[in-house]
């Protein structure tokens, strides 16, 4: 079934191409219908596309492909992107190799969450800021702590980022990192960290929190249904399937402007962060 959604796909792209996203989706309505989740219908998912477009105008310059890829997997992943709920985002990127913009699909730290919650077994998910006149003490090692009393007033500025979990059965762990720490790793995974139009500029708090949260989440006994939607996050898919985890992320990590994502270990379900070509990178 796949295999022929996709066919239909790429026969479509290449016959009367149309010319802008909505004469796109009309032409695919018949395909996303099959491979829409059935808690979606069509008319919600065409509502989310206008609100999608009509929140990121620079989505219009997007492969009609890629964008309906990116919305296809939040779809199927039952988050709304580019919404007041900060589940997840769809941002445009240049494809400098290509010459093209194509649609990249994000997870949003209240994404990681939802998901997380999803699993069944966990009780409690949080990240929190804490500011520098908070009351803030931590301790990892066999016996680890944790406490924050965030100030009453005047809180300061942020000074660290932390995410917890706590599991039905009573485990739990945590994660700290510093605003150094969070700024080290964005600089490392993220060649847009510095220009105005990444996430980091304009949501440097959300961006930190989903940073920490992907750490601690590495340490959480989450089914593979979790693992597997994690795995979608930072993704380019340029075709849609009525199973969007089978489709090929095209995403090329040498030739995007944003480098941040996240892969599953095979086997593991462990979530590591994507190795950037160094040599690679640095010639962007």
């Amino acid at each position: 079934m796949e295999n022929n959604i996709i066919a239909k796909t790429q026969a479509a792209q290449v016959s009367k191409k149309p010319t802008t996203l909505q004469g796109y989706l009309k032409q695919m309505e018949g395909e996303i219908a099959k491979a829409l989740p059935s808690v979606i219908t069509p008319e919600r998912f065409t509502r989310m596309v206008l609100s999608a477009i009509s929140s990121t105008p620079k989505l219009k310059e997007c492969t009609p492909a890629s964008f309906l890829g990116a919305m296809m997997t939040a779809a199927q992943l039952g988050v709304e992107p580019n919404t007041a709920l900060g589940q997840a985002y769809l941002i445009p990127f240049n494809n400098r190799a290509k010459g093209i913009v194509e649609c990249q699909f994000q997870l949003g730290y209240k994404g990681l969450i939802d998901l997380a919650y999803r699993s069944e077994q966990i009780s409690v998910i949080q990240a929190q800021t804490v500011y520098a006149n908070d009351t803030f003490e931590f301790e990892y090692g066999l016996e680890p702590k944790l406490k924050h009393i965030p100030a009453k007033s005047d809180r300061g500025e942020a000074i660290y980022y932390y995410a917890i979990f706590r599991t039905k059965d009573g485990g739990f762990g945590f994660e700290v990192m510093s605003v150094a720490d969070v700024r080290n790793h964005a600089q490392k995974y993220s060649q847009a960290f510095n220009k105005s139009s990444s996430p980091w500029a304009s949501n440097f708090d959300e961006m930190a929190k989903k940073t920490v949260l992907k750490r601690v989440l590495k340490y959480a006994p989450l089914k593979s249904d979790f693992a597997r939607g994690l795995a979608q996050d930072a993704s380019i898919k340029t075709a849609i399937s009525e199973d969007m985890y089978t489709v090929e992320d095209t995403t090329d990590y040498t030739n995007y402007e944003d480098k941040t994502g996240v892969d599953v270990v095979e086997g593991t379900g462990e979530v590591v962060e994507k190795e950037i070509n160094e040599k690679n990178a640095s010639a962007i």
